[in-house]
C-alpha cells in the first residue's frame, strides 16, 4: 500500500489565482500550478531561500521540495514559451497558523494569535469571526482591518472581542482566521480565491451579509441569518480578499486543516 502524501505547509494562500496572455492564448488549455508548487516558487525564487530552507518551511523532505519546485518551474516554462493561461489550484497543503518552528519569522502575528486563542481542551466551543468596523459587518473581506470573534457554547455567545489583522490582507487572512481557530466566518463581499482558502482551512462561510455584527451572529445561532451562498466581491480589484473542535492536522481531499 503506498504511503499517504504528507501535507505541505503553506504560509499564505495566493492572492491571484489566474493569469491569461494579453493577446491570444485564451483558447489554449491552462497550465495548473498547485498551491504547494506556488509556495516553492515564492520561497525559493521570491524570498531567496535554499531548497533545504524551503523544505523546512514546508515541513517536507528536501528531495520532496526539490521535486515540487522542479515541477513548478517546468509548468511556468510551458506558460511562457507556449503562451498558455495559468491557474493556481489544488495540491496537498495546509495553511500555516503560526505553529511552524521553521517559519523564520520571529514576529509572526499568527504565532501570537495561535497562543492567545487556544480553545480550552475538553470544552466544546464554536468560534465565529465577523469582518468588523464600528459595530457593522465590513463589506470587503480582503481589506478588513478587524475581526470580531465570538465564542459560542450551548447555542449562546459566552464571550466576544475585537481582533486586529495587523495589516495582513487577501491570502493571509484565511491563515489569520485559522490561527484564531475560527469555525465560521460572516462577511460581506469576498473573492473566489479567498473562498477557496477558507474552504481549505475548514472554515464555513456566510457571505453577502450586511448590518450589525452582533445581530448577525444572533441570527446565525437562531437559524434566521440571510446570506448569499454564491457571494462575490464587488470591490474594484475583484480580489477582496465546518464546525470543528480542537486542533488537528488532517488532510482532506487535497486540503488540510491546521
Amino acid at each position: 500500500m503506498p504511503r499517504p502524501t504528507k501535507c505541505r505547509m503553506v504560509c499564505r494562500f495566493p492572492q491571484t489565482l489566474e493569469f491569461t496572455p494579453a493577446k491570444g492564448g485564451e483558447e489554449k488549455e491552462p497550465v495548473i500550478l498547485t498551491v504547494d508548487e506556488y509556495e516553492t516558487i515564492r520561497l525559493i525564487d521570491r524570498e531567496g531561500l535554499s531548497q533545504e530552507q524551503c523544505s523546512q518551511r514546508m515541513q517536507v523532505a528536501r528531495t520532496t521540495a526539490q521535486k515540487i519546485y522542479d515541477s513548478a518551474r517546468k509548468k511556468l516554462a510551458d506558460v511562457l514559451v507556449d503562451g498558455r493561461p495559468l491557474k493556481i489550484e489544488g495540491g496537498e497543503y495546509r495553511l500555516c497558523t503560526g505553529g511552524n518552528p521553521f517559519c523564520g519569522l520571529s514576529d509572526c502575528y499568527r504565532q501570537e494569535l495561535r497562543q492567545l486563542f487556544q480553545k480550552p481542551k475538553g470544552v466544546c466551543i464554536m468560534r465565529i469571526a465577523v469582518t468588523y468596523e464600528n459595530g457593522q459587518i465590513y463589506q470587503h473581506f480582503g481589506h478588513t482591518e478587524q475581526f470580531k470573534v465570538y465564542d459560542v457554547a450551548d447555542g449562546k455567545v459566552v464571550s466576544s472581542q475585537v481582533v486586529g489583522t495587523n495589516g495582513q490582507g487577501h491570502g493571509a487572512l484565511a491563515a489569520v482566521l485559522s490561527a484564531l481557530q475560527a469555525d465560521i466566518l460572516i462577511c460581506g463581499g469576498i473573492g473566489g480565491g479567498a473562498q477557496v482558502a477558507l474552504a481549505s482551512a475548514g472554515i464555513r462561510l456566510y457571505g453577502g451579509v450586511t448590518g450589525d455584527a452582533d445581530a448577525a451572529v444572533e441570527a446565525l445561532l437562531a437559524g434566521t441569518l440571510a446570506y448569499v451562498p454564491d457571494v462575490q466581491c464587488g470591490h474594484h480589484d475583484g480580489s477582496c480578499g465546518g464546525h470543528r473542535h480542537g486542533e488537528d492536522h488532517e488532510c482532506r481531499h487535497g486540503r488540510c486543516n491546521d
